[in-house]
């Protein structure tokens, strides 16, 4: 990576760069300077082949390896900081490395390396009447600036995904892994230099000021997209500042609908895995809706079960009448995306109830329906407006590592350009490549 000089940070972060020092005006001078460089730097790497992305991204995850205890120790410093705001266990979890997890990262950056490579790769081919040979290729997007919280991860899953797809990246984290995303961000720049990663092909600002969300949404002269990973408050922040597209990943808001043709015990064990396998995650269930018809038979056991592993179930009259000691849950609770072991159920009279429920609650995430009948099935997947609706299948599998996709940026509840797990192949745009003899509009023939 080329140093960093007085005025600039290169991707190297140091202690000092925490905070720009001065006026906004140093904050947003900085951070556009990093645009232009990576601008530059998209540019050389939208030529970069194949087999040298590859070295770098294994060179990428050498360097994690070697400065494990660099690493680790700056998280020990975030997860004291933590502790000191008094950030929630499940947050914390997040935030923490350890020397498996940090061995998944760098597993990880080995992976990406062995994916197919999206860039060029010919999407169609087609001569019109005039002669033309026209072909739609695969190209990245750009520069992708990406605003996440918490998760340090995210500093290298973001990098090489974005690397591997040809794209300059801007990174901006979160204050609460300020130390561990600076540490990553060595690793990967030291690592990566000596394979031949291009200065500025990866950045990270260096440090937490607010204002430098607002400044990367703004300066579209620099950004092709922005990806914001966290809260929704996050989220809306972004979307609300952004002039360059955007790709959201709000609240997943999941549901799994057994519907009166279900095989019982496998609709307890889907709702089971949907909900308890690991409820901190944007594909686990919030909402059991379940068919009137069934409700009697299903309804008791699965309560049971579902407290045995701790959950706390928050239920609508009729189901209260089932199970009179269910709390009971109020209109908030249908819209709520708990990340934690609390599960909203509701009885519905059909599946079309069913469908309106969830295309009025839902945020279009991953929504399931269990049933022995395939017609019901089918008109599940044409009507539930998600971006992943499985039949017969846990809610945890929407995910791009369970697609066969390798790691992903993330699952988009957009419906425009990328929708659901984000791989390789949604980090690119296309462009068309057009070959002639002499063609002109006006004669429209060959010279």
């Amino acid at each position: 990576m080329s140093s960093a000089s007085p005025e600039m940070p290169s991707m190297i972060a140091t202690e000092s760069a925490a905070k720009p020092s001065g006026a906004a005006g140093d904050l947003t001078a900085i951070v556009h300077a990093m645009g232009e460089r990576a601008r530059a730097a998209a540019l050389a790497l939208a030529a970069m082949p194949t087999d040298q992305k590859n070295r770098v991204l294994e060179a990428m995850a050498d360097g994690l390896l070697a400065d494990e205890q660099a690493i680790l120790g700056a998280n020990a410093r975030d997860l004291e900081a933590a502790a000191a705001r008094g950030l929630s266990a499940a947050m914390t979890d997040r935030l923490r490395l350890d020397p498996e997890r940090l061995r998944a990262m760098a597993d990880g950056l080995r992976h990406i390396a062995t994916l197919p490579d999206p860039v060029g790769v010919e999407l169609h081919r087609w001569r019109p009447p005039n002669g033309l040979d026209i072909a739609k290729v695969r190209v990245p997007i750009g520069v992708i600036g990406i605003i996440y919280e918490s998760r340090p991860n995210v500093t290298a899953d973001a990098a090489a995904l974005c690397f591997k797809s040809g794209n300059a990246t801007i990174l901006r984290g979160g204050s609460e892994a300020i130390h561990s995303n600076r540490a990553i961000a060595t690793s990967l720049a030291a690592g990566g230099a000596g394979a031949g990663l291009p200065p500025d092909a990866i950045q990270l600002i260096p440090f937490t000021d607010r204002e430098s969300v607002k400044v990367m949404a703004q300066m579209d002269q620099w950004l092709d997209l922005i990806i914001p990973r966290g809260g929704r408050g996050l989220i809306e922040t972004v979307v609300s500042l952004a002039r360059m597209p955007v790709i959201k990943h709000y609240d997943g808001i999941c549901h799994l609908y057994v519907d009166r043709q279900a095989d019982l015990e496998m609709a307890l064990r889907l709702t089971v895995d949907g909900k308890t396998q690991k409820p901190g995650v944007c594909n686990a269930l919030e909402t059991l809706l379940v068919h009137r018809d069934i409700a009697a038979d299903f309804l008791p056991q699965a309560a049971a079960v579902l407290r045995d592993r701790g959950v706390e179930l928050r239920g609508d009259e009729a189901a209260r009448v089932l199970v009179p000691d269910l709390t009971a849950a109020t209109e908030e609770d249908w819209s709520t995306e708990y990340l934690d072991l609390i599960l909203a159920v509701r009885v519905v009279d059909s599946l079309e109830d069913a469908m309106a429920h969830i295309n009025r609650h839902g945020s279009r995430h991953s929504d399931v329906i269990v049933t022995g009948d395939a017609e019901a099935a089918g008109r599940f997947f044409l009507q539930v407006d998600s971006a992943a609706v499985l039949w017969n299948a846990s809610s945890r599998f929407n995910d791009g590592g369970e697609f066969g996709f390798g790691a992903e940026i993330g699952i988009s509840t957009d419906k425009i350009h990328a929708r659901g797990p984000m791989g390789l192949p949604e980090l690119t745009s296309y462009k068309y490549l057009v070959r002639g003899a002499g063609q002109t509009k006006a004669d429209n023939s060959s010279l």
